[in-house]
């Protein structure tokens, strides 16, 4: 039997190694790709002079290719990697913490609130003091704003539960929402308008060291945590009573993981707008690898959804000559047929059971 453990933890040891190894080839190679003209001789160049300070490329320690190659794309495809991470991993603690497998990370109505507030930073100009990004300030406030106002609200009358979560988001999205809308047709300006439409499908393009090293360690931090919380998020798969059957009451947890959730991705809305389905296909599919069990689930999803936005946003700057495809609408092309695959499947696990 203890053979058998040690043979299971070694094989997704070294399944986690590979998966680092590809995590950081893709960032090597993700680095060359581009609309500037730039060598992959250059583009390393640069970095090995930054990384390493190697007097042989010290031609590299300044100039525009130094710019380009250090100050813009290496800090975005770094935060790819911060944003895979918090949202895949959330999207893991979402759908345990409400048991549906269609749960996402803006399942709360995180979006409609980010939404909300980028919209009034950009069309009113609300929240200018914060500074030149004051828009994703105004967006992380009302992700977490709505997140809170779930919270309360499904807290009313008794104690959170799933259902009561579910409907309380869907209620503040929609309020968030039509408030977004209202002030949209009230300010009646199209140039705004059009900001406001481009924010919500998504970018990287705003990625600045400043940026990258808030977010990237508390995503980092926030997928290590959950996944010391493995045990927890298993037992939410079983439901309330067969967790308090085993000794555990799990509704303080859920509050707790709710608003660690609501952090993650207010600093991934504040960092890059909106990007959907992440959140929802990798769970999804590294589900149909690792189990449901989250003691795997939680790193492999991690890897995974760094991988495939470090790769969606290198794809997202060059499918489009001279020019930057949303990366929001990117990942909805690849995510949207993703997902009508895995509802035409004829049985799915999760928690335990097929649906």
């Amino acid at each position: 039997m203890k053979t058998g453990k040690k043979t299971g933890n070694l094989f997704w040891g070294l399944c986690y190694l590979g998966l680092i190894i590809v995590l950081i080839l893709s960032v090597l190679a993700a680095i060359t790709f581009g609309n500037a003209e730039i060598t992959v001789s250059q583009v390393y160049g640069v970095l090995f002079y930054k990384l390493f300070h190697l007097e042989q490329y010290k031609a590299f320690s300044s100039g525009a290719i130094h710019d380009v190659v250090w100050l813009i794309r290496f800090p975005r495809v770094l935060l790819a990697i911060a944003i895979g991470i918090g949202l895949s991993v959330c999207g893991d603690v979402m759908q345990a913490v409400v048991k549906n497998p269609l749960a996402d990370p803006y399942v709360l109505g995180i979006s409609s609130g980010a939404s909300f507030g980028a919209t009034l930073a950009i069309m009113l100009g609300i929240g200018s003091l914060f500074g030149n990004n004051f828009t994703g300030v105004m967006a992380f406030l009302g992700a977490l704003g709505s997140s809170f106002l779930v919270i309360s609200l499904s807290n009313i009358g008794g104690k959170a539960k799933t259902g009561k979560l579910i409907l309380a988001g869907m209620a503040v999205g929609s309020i968030c929402s039509a408030f977004s809308n209202f002030v949209l047709y009230i300010a009646n300006d199209r140039n705004a308008a059009a900001e406001v439409t481009f924010w919500t499908m998504g970018s990287l393009a705003g990625a600045k060291w400043g940026i990258v090293k808030v977010v990237l360690p508390i995503m980092i931090l926030g997928a290590l945590f959950f996944w010391t919380q493995s045990r927890n998020l298993n037992l939410m798969l079983l439901g309330e009573d067969t967790a308090i059957t085993l000794g555990t009451d799990l509704r303080a947890v859920r509050i707790l993981y709710l608003i660690l959730v609501s952090v993650m991705v207010g600093f991934a809305v504040f960092s890059s707008g909106i990007i959907g389905f992440v959140g929802l296909i990798i769970p999804h599919a590294v589900r149909m690898v690792t189990g449901t069990d989250h003691k795997k689930l939680i790193p492999t999803s991690a890897l995974a959804g760094s991988i495939f936005l470090v790769w969606a946003d290198a794809a997202s700057r060059v499918i489009l000559k001279h020019s930057e495809l949303p990366i929001g609408i990117l990942i909805s092309l690849i995510g949207a047929p993703c997902f009508v695959i895995l509802m035409l499947r004829k049985s799915y696990g999760f928690g335990g059971k097929k649906t």
